[in-house]
């Protein structure tokens, strides 16, 4: 399995994938689902080529030996902090480390561009997702944001606010 950035010709299977790990009936095999509390899509294509058309930005994939595409994660610049969101993983291969790969790799990422913090957010609800990024040194800032999103991205089941996380590396 290797863990490449990803291009828009990749764009199609990420979508499937992200919405697949995110929203509806397949995320609940995992244990990842938004499903209960935003219905909708997580991305689009259009959307997701938009994200990683950013120059600032790129998406890591990972690979299996099939060539499919079972996990990834986004990562952008913003000032002097690398911003890391779409941590995905194939609901059916959840809980085997894949998560963890692809965290460490994004890590590695960001050394490698000379980037000492990484940021993110995690639905404040989310208490196991919490946990397992606050067991790989991830802390809360203290910053509570709420989730503003249009209906490309999802409809809201109700309010949701999410924590903001940084580690430094």
């Amino acid at each position: 399995m290797a863990i490449t950035p990803a291009t828009l010709t990749d764009v199609p299977e990420l979508v499937a994938l992200i919405n697949s790990a995110y929203r509806g009936e397949s995320s609940k095999k995992g244990w990842t689902t938004e499903a209960n509390l935003i219905g909708g899509q997580r991305i689009d294509n259009e959307g997701l080529t938009e994200q990683m058309s950013d120059p600032d930005a790129v998406i890591l994939k990972n690979t299996n030996e099939e060539d499919s595409i079972t996990g990834c994660v986004y990562l952008q610049k913003r000032g002097e902090k690398l911003y890391l969101g779409m941590l995905t993983v194939s609901p059916t291969l959840q809980a085997n480390g894949l998560g963890r790969r692809l965290l460490t790799t994004a890590e590695d990422y960001a050394r490698n561009i000379n980037y000492h913090t990484i940021t993110m957010t995690v639905i404040t609800t989310r208490t196991e997702l919490l946990d397992w990024y606050e067991r790989r040194g991830y802390t809360k800032t203290g910053e509570v944001i709420p989730l503003n999103i249009t209906k490309r991205n999802g409809i809201l089941n109700q309010p949701v606010e999410m924590f903001k996380l940084e580690k430094t590396i």
